[in-house]
């Protein structure tokens, strides 16, 4: 029985690593732990306290995968629920669909007695105003969702490094089943119903009980046109180790053209509970939690630089 996770999940580790000993699944470890990052107000990029979209609303995605039969459950663009990932879980075992996005999210959410929340919190309302200033004044935030130039201001307020950051989850239990989840906040001042990796099946998350399982976080529009997830897991089936299986779907992403190039995060494992994690960031790392570790060991993540190129428009759209 183990644990992999994304930096910012170490809130809910310890919790998750009781659920595995207490015989739990690898599903619930992995909601477990999650869940404690979405109510983590100090975290921006996940749940409670995340950045905002270009109109100051906090949209959510998130997804999650079970290796053992390779059913999968997902939600975007979801508003006013704290944990995503739960009613995720829900669409994988209630309905015969994947994926809700949206007004079907919410109401789904309803129906199944999920919890509303008040997701923006005033820490990330101030920085989303100010990332909108010196451009428009206080009169002019107010009336953003009046505007007909939405897409320009997209590019205008947009900044690289903000269009990183999720949580993402790898567990084990006791009978050898895998489970990956990821939730997220998105891409910082995104234009509403940005959908990026982190709800995606094989972008950026992907559990297969025969060869292992990986999940990114970085910029999602990336994993989605390389199918960055899966692509490691099809790098293993194809018979690469996890370390080659890394490496080639890294390298992958040099492929990609196109204006928006940034950055890449992956951890991943394979069937035999091998780790690891990648990033095209410095002194990136991950965490791993075993059944006989007494708490979390933070590791460092393989870096592979990325060809980044980031092109705004010039113009002034005031």
């Amino acid at each position: 029985m183990f644990l992999v996770a994304s930096h910012n999940a170490h809130v809910g580790l310890n919790q998750a690593m009781d659920v595995l000993r207490s015989g739990g699944s690898a599903v619930d470890a992995v909601e477990t732990a999650i869940r404690a990052v979405e109510a983590n107000a100090d975290d921006h990029s996940v749940g409670l306290g995340g950045y905002p979209n270009l109109l100051g609303e906090v949209e959510l995605d998130a997804g999650l995968m079970q290796g053992h039969d390779l059913t999968s459950g997902a939600v975007a663009a979801l508003r006013g629920y704290l944990h995503p990932i739960s009613i995720a879980r829900q669409v994988m075992e209630r309905l015969p669909h994947v994926f809700l996005v949206g007004d079907g999210a919410v109401r789904f959410a309803a129906e199944i007695g999920a919890k509303p929340a008040t997701l923006l919190t005033p820490e990330a309302q101030e920085t989303w105003a100010r990332g909108l200033q010196p451009e428009l004044a206080s009169d002019d935030l107010a009336r953003m969702n009046k505007r007909h130039d939405l897409s320009r201001w997209v590019e205008i307020a947009t900044d690289p490094e903000r269009t990183r950051g999720t949580v993402n989850v790898i567990a084990c239990d006791r009978q050898g089943h895998l489970c990956v989840g990821v939730s997220t906040s998105g891409w910082a001042w995104k234009y509403p119903g940005r959908v990026g990796d982190s709800p995606v099946a094989g972008a950026g998350f992907y559990a297969d009980d025969r060869y292992g399982a990986a999940a990114c976080t970085g910029t999602g529009e990336m994993a989605i046109r390389a199918a960055t997830a899966h692509s490691v897991i099809l790098y293993m089936k194809i018979g690469l180790s996890l370390g080659e299986a890394g490496r080639r779907a890294m390298h992958d992403l040099n492929d990609l053209g196109g204006r928006y190039i940034a950055g890449m995060n992956f951890i991943a494992v394979d069937r035999q509970g091998n780790h690891i994690g990648f990033s095209s960031y410095e002194d990136a790392t991950y965490l791993h939690f075993a059944e006989t570790m007494e708490a979390p060991e933070e590791l460092p993540r393989i870096h592979i630089p990325l060809r980044q190129r980031w092109v705004k428009v010039q113009e002034d759209p005031a």
